[in-house]
């Protein structure tokens, strides 16, 4: 056979088995043209798993009409120009092959507006011999790209493809990483019209980590480390989990270099070793990592997928990751107590759905919160007093280390020196608790009267259940079970307009419910789906539940819901707002038990999360209860 010239749908098609994998691989080329073009809020709907339909619309600055034929066509870009260029890439996308790769093997759609102009255009392309058409169209200023019936012309490619279920999976996941790599960004990701994920901007350091608990979950927050190091030019930041924290698989492990998401070995490698002594054979750490530096001293293009880049000095690299995650390690596991919890965590999670109701990415299969702001600017800045900051100095590179699911038990500033008299005073009381740093308390004044308009400080955890606090230099008692529903009764509120989100039980459970029961289950259908619950008739008296909401996953069922019924029963000629109130308020004391038992850094979640959400919750007795150190300073005095 002769040596020739390909054709050049024959090329693309080529080069879309390099850049187009699977749908997911269509995604991620699209957001990450979004992500270049300077767009702020990226939506993407899927159908059937991407093979009938992706839709990625954007609000970036859009494409000229002069320039849309070109866009479609084969390595062109804007992105690079020179050689130059290609040695220091500031962006996610360079080689210009992606749009043309993708309309060679589906029909593409690409409609856009730029500030400049009146109107948008729309440019489509289809299979084989890929000609280009303009039209006029409506659209606001930014860029749509829809891919329908993707491989329609490559039957072989489309035999491979995976269920529908699978590849949504895959697309899922890719959003997740993309949404860590951009907390500035809002995402929202819908598959069959339903909304899935839905990730709004984060500015703040709260914001940042309320989405990183969305993401990885309430476990992995729970034993995460704050990392911060640099050395020369090269910064490593983000979080790690402690070993407690660790894995049964390597599904939390996030690095990205320069913003780009990488699966690269040496970073990988550099990670594993820092991990080496202190994980077993078959667990995995856990972490979000970002590595920036000099674009120059990294090439982005060795790998087609552009999941695998080469630093020019690896061994500088490689070393100064392995140095800064050791030494942060090390340093927390010298640190006593290191036990991050006492509350036993499922290994697995449901799936939890942020769009379909408000709130849910602050809990979840253990109804866990959002993560606290441990790192503060104050902490950063290594202010005296905060209990968070802690500034390490090791060879070659300067790390700071913030110990994100210990609360109060970070290296700390000493405190101010309280008198002779109350250090004695609370000796009886606090001295077999551990870590405490004890309040500059009055000795001729008592405690019960101390106003509860103060910050509140949390000091240590009492029998499991209680959190000692101190507030303007008395201390008091906070009930966390009552703390814990007061706030999912808050958020249930918030969102009980768009419902629960529903997760599916392993094992559907039967009921025999007396006709009246039917009857009601029948009438508050609509009640039932927005507290999360999926009924189905199972003939004659027998009834299935299919879906529970998340607080309701691990509780007697079979009891619960005759007793629903019930109970809404009795509410049918209540007013929605009274309904609310009575059925939020149940389901909190069914999803929680009275003698739940906490951990430290879960109470002072709780603590920040009450101060920060309602209006004076710490002047309820049943909550909060100031102490009394009068008796004890009293025996002291007469000693």
């Amino acid at each position: 056979m002769p040596i020739r010239i390909l054709p050049p749908i024959l090329a693309n098609q080529i080069a879309a088995g390099e850049v187009v994998e699977r749908p997911s691989s269509v995604v991620k080329e699209l957001v990450e043209n979004s992500l270049d073009a300077g767009a702020n809020r990226i939506e993407i709907d899927i159908d059937k798993g991407g093979a009938k339909l992706i839709r990625i619309r954007d609000n970036g600055c859009g494409v000229a009409r002069d320039e849309l034929v070109l866009a479609l066509s084969r390595h062109a870009t804007s992105k690079v120009a020179t050689l130059d260029d290609l040695e220091g890439i500031c962006s996610l996308g360079f080689r210009g092959e992606a749009l043309a790769s993708i309309s060679s093997v589906s029909r593409l759609s690409f409609t856009s507006r730029t500030q400049d102009q009146s109107e948008a255009w729309q440019a489509e392309a289809e299979g084989r011999e890929m000609d280009v058409t303009i039209r006029p169209a409506a659209h606001p200023v930014g860029t749509t790209v829809e891919v329908v019936d993707l491989f329609f012309n490559t039957p072989a490619r489309r035999k491979f493809m995976r269920s529908e279920k699978t590849e949504f999976a895959h697309i899922d996941e890719l959003v997740r990483r993309i949404a860590l790599s951009r907390f500035d960004v809002t995402l929202l990701l819908r598959h069959n019209d339903k909304l899935v994920r839905q990730y709004r901007a984060a500015s703040t350091v709260q914001e940042q980590e309320r989405r990183l608990a969305a993401v990885c979950g309430t476990p992995f927050m729970h034993h995460a480390l704050a990392i911060e190091s640099e050395h020369s030019d090269v910064r490593l930041r983000g979080w790690l989990a402690t070993p407690a924290g660790a894995r049964p698989q390597n599904d939390l492990q996030y690095t990205y270099v320069n913003g780009r998401m990488m699966r690269d070995k040496l970073i990988n490698h550099a990670i594993r070793q820092a991990y080496d002594e202190l994980l077993g054979p078959d667990r995995f750490a856990a972490y979000v990592l970002y590595i920036e530096l000099d674009p120059r001293q990294v090439d982005v293009n060795v790998h087609p997928a552009k999941h695998e880049v080469r630093f020019h000095q690896a061994r500088l690299i490689h070393d100064f990751i392995y140095q800064a995650l050791f030494s942060a390690l090390h340093q927390v596991d010298s640190q006593e107590p290191l036990a991050m919890s006492e509350v036993s965590l499922p290994a697995t999670e449901g799936p939890d759905y942020p769009g379909q109701a408000a709130r849910t990415d602050w809990y979840g299969a253990e109804h866990g919160y959002r993560a606290p702001a441990e790192v503060r600017e104050g902490a950063r800045q290594g202010e005296p007093g905060d209990a968070m900051g802690s500034d390490r100095t090791s060879p070659g590179c300067e790390s700071r280390t913030a110990n994100g699911g210990q609360g109060g038990h970070g290296v700390s500033q000493p405190p101010q020196a309280p008198s002779r008299e109350a250090l004695r005073g609370m000796a009886a009381l606090l001295t077999t608790l551990p870590g405490l740093q004890v309040p500059n308390l009055t000795t001729n004044k008592p405690q019960n009267d101390a106003p509860l308009d103060a910050t509140p400080r949390a000091l240590t955890l009492v029998e499991g259940c209680y959190l000692l606090v101190e507030l303007g230099g008395r201390l008091a008692l906070l009930r966390l079970v009552v703390a814990e529903r007061r706030l999912l009764r808050h958020w249930l509120l918030e969102g009980w307009g768009q419902g629960l989100a529903a997760q599916p039980l392993l094992l559907p459970v039967s009921f025999k419910l007396p006709k009246s029961q039917h009857v009601v289950a029948a009438e508050q259908e609509n009640l039932l789906k927005r507290m999360g619950l999926e009924l189905k008739s199972g003939g004659r008296d027998t009834m299935i539940l299919t879906r529970v909401p998340a607080l309701l996953r691990q509780t007697d069922l079979a009891r619960l819901l005759p007793e629903l019924l019930q109970l809404l029963e009795g509410l049918s000629a209540a007013s929605d707002a009274e309904q609310a109130e009575v059925l939020c308020q149940w389901l909190v004391e069914q999803g929680l038990a009275s003698d739940k038992q906490y951990d430290f850094a879960t109470a002072t979640r709780l603590l920040d999360e009450l101060v920060s959400q309602l209006a004076d919750p710490l002047s309820d007795k049943r909550l909060l209860r100031p102490l009394s150190l009068a008796a004890t300073l009293a025996e002291f005095a007469q000693e």
